[in-house]
């Protein structure tokens, strides 16, 4: 299925100018990542791929309001030694998802749509690294494929409700009481100005955080039918934390090697949440760094030798 590519979304709509896209297209096309498609039932999912497939896996997941284009640093970082895929999750990037009438837009339905896209693959065995909304895909499928996951590398992707910071307020709200009320009181949740403000919230120096990656949310999250379906993973996300002790349960029995690389300043996920991971994994290695909810953004360069060096600790 065709499908433009992100530098020639952007152009067409308005949003950037020819100078920014082009400036994008030479940051993200990096000569050895291959970009392709995987249909999977009724979702084409959108994927970044890269190194041998010889080499140890590593499967990356986004959170919202993002993409496997958050994963770009990285994937690039990680090229010569592992086998690197980032895909979009459905509702998401580029991967073409059905209408809210054709495909069940919740947390456990993606995870059964991932898991399918690794055995159409052929992996057999994988990392997880994960973030935001990825996390709780990530651990539905850790209890899927126990004995498949090698290592979890988890920037802001949460697993326990101390780790529930102040910011999912109103969404409890939301959870508790299902109405048209509550719900059209987080109407600005799924808009361009509201993934801004996730991308630049709790960042002590904004020079540092790039247009690119909200740019490009902000245009996803304006397709027709978007904020609806986000509405209604956001209400789902309760299920997730219903599903936390189970989750816990797992880490605690299988003890994978675990490395957290969190923002201490998240508005959604604290520090809280990180440091839980001790009670249930003694080995757990948890970083803090002085910023938000996108870490990346801001702190590849601290944050990608951490990754390296746990990875290449704990995958053989």
């Amino acid at each position: 299925m065709k499908s433009k590519t992100i530098p020639a979304m952007l152009l067409a709509s308005g949003m950037v100018s020819g100078a920014a896209v082009a400036d994008l297209s030479n940051n993200a096309t990096k000569p050895n990542v291959r970009f392709n498609y995987e249909q999977v039932e009724n979702v084409n999912i959108f994927y970044r791929e890269v190194g041998s497939k010889d080499s140890p896996t590593i499967l990356m997941l986004h959170g919202y309001a993002a993409s496997s284009f958050m994963w770009r640093d990285v994937i690039e970082a990680l090229s010569g030694d592992y086998h690197v895929i980032a895909l979009d999750l459905p509702a998401f990037g580029f991967t073409e998802s059905p209408a809210r009438e054709n495909y069940e837009y919740t947390f456990a339905n993606l995870a059964n749509t991932v898991d399918k896209f690794i055995k159409q693959k052929g992996i057999t065995s994988f990392a997880i690294a994960v973030h935001d909304y990825g996390a709780p895909v990530g651990w539905r499928l850790a209890l899927k494929n126990p004995g498949k996951v090698t290592a979890i590398i988890s920037q802001n992707g949460n697993a326990y409700e101390e780790g529930l910071a102040d910011g999912w307020g109103p969404i409890k709200k939301y959870w508790q009481d299902p109405s048209s009320e509550n719900r059209a009181a987080l109407s600005d949740f799924p808009t361009p100005e509201s993934i801004k403000w996730q991308y630049v919230e709790g960042v002590p120096d904004l020079t540092k955080v790039s247009p690119d990656g909200y740019t490009l949310e902000g245009l996803h999250v304006s397709k027709p039918g978007m904020a609806d379906i986000q509405l209604d993973l956001l209400l789902d996300y309760k299920s997730n934390v219903e599903q936390y002790p189970q989750y816990q349960a797992y880490f605690r029995k299988y003890q994978p090697p675990l490395l957290a690389v969190w923002g201490k300043n998240d508005p959604f996920f604290s520090p809280e949440g990180a440091q839980a991971w001790k009670k249930d994994i003694p080995k757990a290695e948890i970083h803090f760094f002085d910023t938000g909810h996108f870490a990346l953004e801001t702190h590849q360069s601290e944050i990608i030798p951490v990754i390296k060096d746990f990875l290449q600790r704990n995958l053989k």
